[in-house]
């Protein structure tokens, strides 16, 4: 718990300083010192009292002399007028919680609809776009607020019951950051993702609202600082007391400037133009091995028992109750499509593939799979396929089902698209296998590739726990390739998930020209030349797009989409022409009889798609 809440005020506090919120800190800094006269700093008139002169003012008349006694009587001490601190000393006004209201709107707001907002919209029935609008009209009513005081005095009207001595002036402040938070749209990252997610699915747990309260609280310290900032300013620099109804209305036409660049999304474009100059450290902290353990199924309780074992054990152990299989899309190669209910296959050793279908890393195990599939159905071996999509594309169900076909892939496929079961097994990677026993029961787990041999073992020995007098054939004969050891990695190309670039730093999600490093690349690394788009899925070509790795396989393959022609050179000569059509797609770059480390180039045409670069 302790690690959670340390993860969450981290990415809150990173959230917080990213390009991402930028448009949202002018109106939070001009709202921390722009509140009435002497909260602006401005000096407060003096109040009238019994026996007092008509003007109010001090002993002498005056009302503007200077009055260093901090006395609130008059000159002699009698119960003359009360004089008030003159206006050029600005300790003596209030001081104003503009700052604190702000960023607490901001912080309910976000926090309370980020969780439960798309379940309160559903069960209402309302458009799911409609928090949105209900921001955009606060921003643009506050606005109106700052220009016009009677207007503000009417949106402080719902505070002026509530018994604290300033809430209703700063009602107006609070309901400011209430419409912030429902347009505050931080850089997603694996905290907020996670978030994100549980509150989409209505999945609330214990962890999930200790990581929401940490990820608000530390997203709100850099906010109250920056608001803070604000009202110092308003309390010490002389031309912005003097000006305050000024920059009161100049705050106002800001934020409703806000509000309409929001709405036709310029703020979007204003965003992608900046550098994102927190990713490394986000990625280091939010995508640690800690983070990724704390936040890897974190929607479902019910699997904290598979934490008691380690992936690729060397001996069978108990792992906990075997997670429903749940969010399923939809099954194909069962009678009718029907769903396949765990329960249904106690007295049988299920194994549990998290797999995709363009995965190559998937690719190669599916061989083993039906080896397994073969030599133990009889014996009581059952497979489930869990497709657990990593792009887009992966989520329609014709393309999964060619993928499928074109594989040999005959067990059981379940369409786990909004990844509901792959967080229920708390799993992280493709591909992976959970073995469950006759008793429902996860005995043994193993992530990625290799140690087939091991688990084939652990198969047969959960096949002789359920039926002691079974046979078994002898051990299937496929050796995992020794090349895995040293081959290039798979490498997406993705800003979040990028790994092996060198060259010209990467742009975010707009064109940008690029240059081939001077020299050699070294083993497993690539790098861009021409224009190139790099996106949260894919890099898109532009002019003179050309793309260069260096990596050590057999043979080298790359997912593709769009209409075009690659032109594949290895090693300076051209080796062959791809034709590109369609949806994304695994083509073949190179295939050699032996593995050898080459210099891959690839020529690619504009318009062309390209997803990842897989290696055998």
């Amino acid at each position: 718990m302790v690690t959670l809440i340390l993860i969450g005020l981290l990415g809150g506090l990173i959230t917080a300083v990213s390009p991402c919120i930028l448009p949202v800190l002018p109106v939070v800094f001009l709202a921390g010192g722009t509140g009435r006269g002497e909260e602006a700093g401005q000096p407060a008139r003096s109040p009238r009292t019994a026996g007092a002169d008509g003007e109010g003012g001090a002993a002498d008349g005056s009302g503007g002399a200077a009055d260093d006694r901090g006395s609130g009587g008059s000159a002699d001490g009698a119960g003359g007028a009360v004089v008030t601190s003159p206006p050029d000393a600005p300790a003596r006004a209030p001081r104003n919680r503009r700052p604190y209201a702000v960023v607490a709107g901001l912080v309910v707001s976000f926090a309370f609809f980020t969780l439960l907002g798309v379940t309160i919209i559903s069960a209402l029935g309302l458009p799911q776009d409609i928090l949105r609008y209900v921001g955009l009209g606060l921003l643009v009513l506050i606005g109106l607020g700052l220009i016009f005081p009677p207007v503000e005095r009417l949106l402080e009207k719902p505070f002026a019951r509530l018994p604290q001595r300033q809430v209703n002036k700063e009602g107006g402040a609070f309901a400011l950051g209430l419409g912030l938070g429902l347009l505050y749209v931080p850089c997603a990252g694996p905290v907020l993702a996670a978030i994100t997610i549980a509150g989409a699915r209505g999945e609330i747990s214990t962890d999930i609202v200790v990581l929401t309260l940490s990820f608000a609280v530390g997203t709100a310290v850099p906010l109250l600082l920056f608001a803070l900032a604000g009202r110092r300013v308003a309390e010490r620099v002389a031309a912005f007391r003097r000006r305050a109804r000024g920059l009161r209305i100049a705050a106002g036409c800001l934020m409703i400037v806000l509000a309409v660049g929001l709405a036709l999304d310029v703020t979007a474009a204003i965003q992608r133009s900046l550098p994102n100059y927190t990713s490394g450290v986000q990625k280091k902290i939010e995508d640690s091995d800690a983070a990724r353990q704390q936040l890897s199924g974190l929607y479902d309780n019910s699997n904290k028992e598979l934490s008691r074992c380690e992936d690729g054990a060397d001996e069978l152990r108990s792992c906990g109750q075997a997670p429903a299989l749940e969010g399923i899309d939809s099954w194909f190669n069962t009678p009718g499509d029907r769903p396949v209910d765990l329960k249904s296959l106690r007295g049988k050793v299920t194994l549990i593939d998290f797999w995709t279908y363009s995965c190559i890393n998937c690719q190669r195990a599916v061989p083993h799979l039906q080896d397994w599939e073969r030599a133990y159905r009889d014996a009581g071996l059952r497979i489930i396929g869990v497709h657990s999509p990593e792009f887009a594309f992966e989520k329609k169900r014709s393309n999964v089902v060619s993928g499928a076909e074109k594989l040999g892939v005959t067990w059981p496929v379940a369409l786990d698209n909004e990844l509901t079961t792959w967080d229920n097994y708390r799993n992280r990677f493709w591909p992976a296998k959970y073995l469950i026993d006759a008793e429902g029961t996860v005995r043994y787990f193993k992530f990625g590739e290799g140690e087939y041999d091991k688990t084939e073992k652990m198969i047969r020995e959960l096949l002789r726990q359920a039926d002691p007098t079974v046979t078994l054939p002898e051990p299937t004969d496929r050796a995992m390739d020794d090349l895995a050891s040293d081959r290039t990695p798979e490498t997406y190309l993705s800003n979040l998930r990028v790994r092996g670039y060198v060259g010209t730093p990467l742009v975010d999600d707009r064109p940008a020209v690029y240059r081939f490093p001077e020299g050699a690349l070294p083993l497993n690394r690539f790098s861009l030349d021409g224009t190139w788009t790099a996106g949260y899925e894919q890099f898109t070509a532009g002019k003179d797009a050309r793309l260069a790795f260096t990596y050590r396989a057999k043979n080298a393959n790359l997912v593709l989409a769009g209409t075009g022609k690659v032109t594949v050179l290895v090693n300076g000569e051209v080796t062959r022409t791809i034709n590109v059509t369609g949806s994304p797609t695994l083509y073949r770059l190179t295939d050699d009889e032996d593995a050898r480390t080459a210099r891959l180039e690839l020529r690619v045409d504009e318009g062309l798609q390209a997803y990842a670069f897989t290696f055998g």
